[in-house]
């Protein structure tokens, strides 16, 4: 425990340790010798004394720097007061109001502005006021204008809310017409510094403006509404009008402008009945209740009339601000003009009906024409193709019998003749049932080499005669066509080519051109004018005379009309003297199996011996008959010839031997084909090689062919096919 207290200043201590002393001193005088302590109580009081003296030194030197602190002390509250001196000029200075309020919200600092415009305010204003307490005493001043409908609890609470923001900018609005812009930023010590501007002038520069503006929108928009060709009134959503156009004083006899100011939509009514006449489907008292209702208003749509005989269409429609239009339109010449067309269309509907039976009397007549056409295009192929196919059968019968090379020579000749004849009837055939719409086309994934192949090794030498260059490039694509037709379309291609080029070269080849293929046939040719590239495809056309234009024209028009059909695009590009190129655009496949085509054999050229084959032949044409007969007869077989299918079902049954080998024409004329023929073979004896001739070359037949396993023989009758086929035939069994 200290004998001093710190606390008390240097003078009152050093006055109590020099009482302490002589205390001391005094009570060692009294002591008696017989203590034995005097001496022990000197010793002290010395010690005591030279600590008291050293304590006194300590608390001098601390007096000194107790002196220096409150000299410094006092040089900073002068500069403190110094620097809040020139903070409270500085922000008196500025021309709005300004307001400091610290971390705790109470207000530290404010200049003489600040809610200068609130009078009742500013006695309240002091320092430590809390923000709570500033607004309580704004929100009650009675120099604020509180918007309709707000309360001072109501504004003094929304002031609160936006208090807790970071930034706030708003206006005040007090009375007189008269506006504050409070703005509030956050200091770094989370204060906050309120600035209040008089933006009076703003407000009422703005208000002008608006107001010019307004004014001139609003002639703006009368100088649209008296331009609109309708009747147009405008009513606010008090159902006051507050617009009128010129024209509405054209349509309806009513008070003048300065009479319209501040009227009613209903007393307007009143004037609207005594003019107009309302239907009984949409009445003036329907008109009434959707402009008094109060929820959405849909819009409305109705005619009236003027005058019995003025025709006026009535549109109504809400506005946002609940407001609405109401536009009136004089249709009396439309509805003039809709009955007289009205009129003119009966007599048209009446005349178009006259026209259309008439029409349709033709189209059908033309379509039976044209039916018959094709029926007798048909008839005549498949007519013409019987003797044909005996015609050719003879001969390959007469070539293999004689030895004569001028015979011989004759008998190619003839060989050319017929198959030239053959390929015309193929063509008139193809160029009906493609006009006719008829053609059936089996689309299938087709390999190009199929095609191309072939026609190399048939069209060479025809190149080679006339000393031309051919060139028929491979291609190993796989494109999606129909075989037969593909086929056709790049034959009668190269076959044109040849024709038509005197000198030079015939190239055909293939580009790929993303997912499609371009098959191309170039020649050297004459070349064709761009007036007549347009004529080549029609049937029956070929430009220029003599010996290369042998034939009927129907080579390209098949090949326009098939790959139209086929969806192929065909395209021509072609020089005068320089040559032409046809190319058509087939999409490419994913590389599959060869298919077989039937124009797809190897010929052998030789007919082969057919010794000991017995061949059941069922043809009701004598001639085709015989030919195929002879042909197998002569190649040492044995035939068995019938006529119909039940003769030759009857034959069968009464030699109870079946044939090793059946060839059945399919048209046999007794209500049976010779598909239904085989299919009572199958049934009966089970499954014989067998083949079906025909002439039809429908992708019906060839599916009956696909599905029962037989192969199809195309009219006219190859020797070589049926000789082919025969032998096969004999090694299968």
């Amino acid at each position: 425990m200290s004998l001093i207290d710190p606390r008390d200043s240097l003078e009152r201590q050093n006055e109590k340790l020099l009482q302490i002393s002589q205390a001391l001193m005094r009570r060692v005088e009294q002591k008696t010798e017989q203590s034995g302590f005097a001496y022990q109580q000197f010793e002290r009081a010395a010690l005591l004394e030279s600590e008291v003296r050293e304590r006194t030194r300590d608390l001098e030197r601390t007096l000194d720097l107790l002196q220096d602190s409150n000299a410094r002390l006092e040089q900073a509250n002068i500069e403190t007061e110094t620097a809040r001196s020139n903070l409270a000029e500085a922000i008196e200075t500025i021309n709005e109001g300004f307001a400091l309020f610290d971390e705790q919200d109470r207000l530290v600092l404010f200049n003489s502005r600040f809610c200068r415009d609130l009078q009742d305010v500013e006695p309240v204003l002091k320092e430590g006021l809390t923000f709570q307490e500033y607004v309580t005493s704004i929100s009650n001043s009675r120099f604020l204008a509180l918007p309709d409908g707000q309360t001072a609890e109501d504004w003094a609470q929304l002031r609160i809310e936006r208090h807790r923001e970071e930034h706030v900018v708003f206006n005040v609005s007090l009375i007189w017409d008269r506006w504050l812009q409070a703005s509030e930023h956050r200091t770094s010590r989370n204060g906050t510094v309120i600035l209040q501007t008089d933006v009076t002038d703003i407000i009422r520069m703005e208000r002008h403006e608006r107001d010019k503006m307004r004014h001139q929108q609003a002639r703006r928009l009368q100088a649209t509404l008296d331009h609109l060709n309708q009747g147009v009134c405008i009513f606010d959503h008090d159902k006051t009008l507050v617009g009128w156009n010129k024209r509405m004083d054209r349509l309806l006899d009513v008070a003048p402008a300065r009479a319209r100011e501040k009227l009613k939509f209903d007393d307007l009514m009143d004037q609207f009945r005594e003019e107009l006449t309302f239907g009984s489907r949409f009445t003036a008292q329907r008109l009434i209740d959707w402009a008094n209702r109060t929820r959405s208003r849909e819009p409305i749509a109705f005619e009236v009339t003027r005058k019995g005989d003025q025709i006026y269409s009535i549109f109504a429609q809400e506005m946002p601000d609940k407001g609405f239009v109401i536009s009136l339109t004089d249709v009396t010449s439309e509805r003039a003009a809709t009955r007289a067309l009205a009129n003119v269309n009966e007599k048209l509907e009446l005349w178009v009906e006259e026209r259309t039976a008439e029409l349709e009397d033709a189209l059908a007549e033309a379509e039976r024409a044209n039916a018959s056409k094709s029926r007798f295009v048909a008839a005549a192929s498949h007519d013409l193709l019987q003797p044909l196919s005996a015609a050719k059968l003879f001969v390959s019968s007469i070539a293999d019998q004689i030895d004569n090379a001028d015979v011989q020579q004759i008998v190619a000749k003839t060989e050319t003749a017929l198959q030239g004849v053959e390929q015309i009837i193929e063509a008139l055939s193809a160029i009906s049932k493609l006009d006719a719409g008829k053609a059936v086309f089996d689309i299938q994934p087709i390999s190009l080499t199929e095609i191309f192949d072939p026609l190399r090794d048939e069209l060479a030498p025809s190149a080679r005669a006339k000393g031309l260059a051919f060139n028929l490039i491979h291609s190993g694509l796989t494109v999606v066509s129909d075989p037969g037709y593909l086929r056709r379309i790049v034959q009668n291609l190269l076959s044109n080519a040849i024709r038509y080029t005197e000198t030079g070269r015939v190239l055909a080849g293939v580009r790929r051109v993303g997912d499609f293929a371009r098959i191309e046939v170039w020649d050297s040719g004459c070349g064709i004018a761009e007036e007549d590239q347009q004529t080549i495809f029609q049937e029956f056309k070929q430009l220029g005379s003599g010996a290369a234009n042998s034939g009927l024209g129907l080579g390209l028009a098949i090949v326009e009309r098939a790959c139209k059909g086929l969806g192929h695009p065909l395209e021509l590009w072609s020089q005068p003297g320089t040559g032409s190129c046809f190319s058509i655009v087939v999409p490419i496949s994913a590389p599959t199996a060869r298919l077989q085509s039937p124009h797809d054999t190897t010929p052998s050229h030789t007919l082969r011996d057919l010794n000991g084959l017995l061949v059941m032949l069922v043809e009701n044409n004598r001639g085709v008959a015989q030919a195929i007969s002879h042909l197998i007869e002569s190649c040492g077989g044995e035939v068995i010839l019938a006529e119909t299918g039940e003769e030759a079902l009857s034959t069968i049954s009464e030699i109870d031997l079946v044939p090793d080998v059946f060839l059945l024409d399919y048209q046999l004329g007794d209500g049976m084909t010779g598909i239904t023929l085989y299919e009572h073979l199958l049934h009966k004896y089970g499954r014989v090689p067998a083949s079906i001739i025909s002439a039809d070359r429908t992708t019906e037949l060839r599916s009956h062919c696909k599905r029962l396993n037989i192969k199809l023989l195309p009219k006219p009758v190859n020797a070589q096919r049926v000789n082919d086929f025969l032998s096969e035939s004999i090694k299968a069994n």
